[in-house]
């Protein structure tokens, strides 16, 4: 909620929160971050291409992406980084141990992933009118 307006998008709201299958179905665009160290898992962020490119697009001041190029790819995956980095932050000013992984971009409509054992909780965004489904799967590293 506070680390899009810093990068000029308008500021997000939350629609839904539920519980979510482990399978995941890509919309067209998907970045798994995955949470390394004390903390393991995933966060999925999911969304339709063209609002991956209305999100890069304000990232970029406004500069029209008309396809989902090289640039807008990096604005994505940048995004993901920070906003799972901010996530890290928080989680570590409760205690928690966490790290991330570099992000991982999919473009793959329809394609199938996994994420978490069971199930996994969602949370759609609506960001400028146009939804963001945020899958997140992550627990507890037992202690060795």
């Amino acid at each position: 909620m506070s680390v899009m307006p810093l990068l000029g998008c308008p500021t997000p709201k939350r629609l839904k929160v539920y519980l979510h299958g482990a399978q995941i179905t890509n919309s067209g665009v998907a970045v798994r971050v995955n949470f390394v160290k004390g903390l393991t898992g995933s966060v999925v962020y999911n969304m339709q291409e063209d609002t991956a490119k209305f999100i890069a697009s304000t990232m970029m001041m406004g500069m029209p992406v008309n396809e989902f190029d090289e640039l807008a790819r990096s604005a994505i995956s940048e995004l993901s980084n920070m906003l799972t980095a901010n996530a890290t932050t928080n989680l570590t000013k409760l205690g928690f141990i966490a790290d991330i992984s570099t992000p991982n971009l999919m473009i793959n409509k329809g394609a199938a992933m996994t994420l978490g054992d069971s199930q996994c909780l969602g949370v759609t965004m609506d960001e400028g009118g146009h939804l963001v489904d945020i899958m997140i799967a992550v627990k507890r590293e037992k202690a060795k």
